[in-house]
């Protein structure tokens, strides 16, 4: 019995994960007849986290529909803002370390491994902690108990800052959170901090603030002109800021 044949055609935003032949337009796929339509989508390359719609005939279908003979599928980019199950908290991986301190800069709850721990402790840790998992590596977006994912599409930090705002829209609350741990910040007073400054910065500033969780201690120094222009891109382009900022 000859398997059945479908047809299948990509948005172009996922044409980064199939072959070349697959980007132009619609072109056929042999199933085995019992995988679902998810399945399919995912042996061609794209991950599931990167697919909007499954559309059969025009028709919205779920992942787990069995495409048959002659069916005409469509595959649909994420919306973008893309509605999340839960708060948009995320999970970034090894290799997006500049990107997770952005986003805690902004005071978006980005945790972040600074070691390769592997994907099944990502994917767990992303089931556990309902965390959008942010990856480059295409794989690790493959793996089922993942709570959420998402491809982040640039190598260039700005660029990734960009795609994840746009296509989550996390609420910003600038100058709130732990660059270095993703804790909470408090205002702290001078006195209270004073043993972990140098005389010039204690002579030079009045104004401090504290993590909760690791004592980080933070202040308007050499770097804030940079970090405010990243701050201040950011709120023009996705919004206004939440809760007041911690440094005045």
């Amino acid at each position: 019995m000859e398997k059945p044949e479908i047809w299948l055609s990509f948005a172009p935003e996922l044409h980064l994960f199939v072959a070349a032949a697959r980007r132009a337009g619609r072109s056929a796929v042999r199933t085995d007849g019992v995988s679902t339509l998810g399945h399919v989508v995912e042996s061609l390359g794209v991950p599931l986290t990167e697919a909007g719609a499954l559309l059969v005939g025009g028709r919205p279908v779920p992942v787990s529909h069995v495409p048959g003979d002659g069916d005409e599928v469509t595959v649909l980019a994420v919306p973008r803002p893309q509605p999340l199950p839960g708060p948009p908290r995320f999970l970034l991986d090894v290799h997006l370390g500049t990107l997770a301190r952005r986003l805690r800069l902004l005071g978006v709850d980005a945790a972040y491994e600074s070691v390769d721990i592997g994907d099944a402790a990502l994917a767990t840790r992303s089931a556990a902690e309902q965390r959008v998992m942010l990856s480059r590596d295409r794989g690790l977006l493959h793996r089922r108990e993942l709570w959420a994912g998402a491809y982040v599409y640039s190598h260039r930090p700005p660029e990734q800052l960009r795609d994840v705002l746009s296509r989550f829209a996390p609420p910003l609350a600038p100058w709130t959170r732990c660059t270095a741990c993703n804790g909470t910040l408090r205002e702290a007073a001078k006195e209270s901090v004073h043993e972990q400054l140098q005389d010039g910065t204690e002579r030079a500033y009045d104004a401090f603030a504290q993590c909760t969780d690791c004592g980080q201690v933070y202040w308007r120094g050499a770097h804030h002109a940079s970090l405010n222009a990243i701050v201040e891109e950011s709120l023009r382009e996705f919004g206004s800021p939440g809760p007041a900022e911690v440094l005045p």
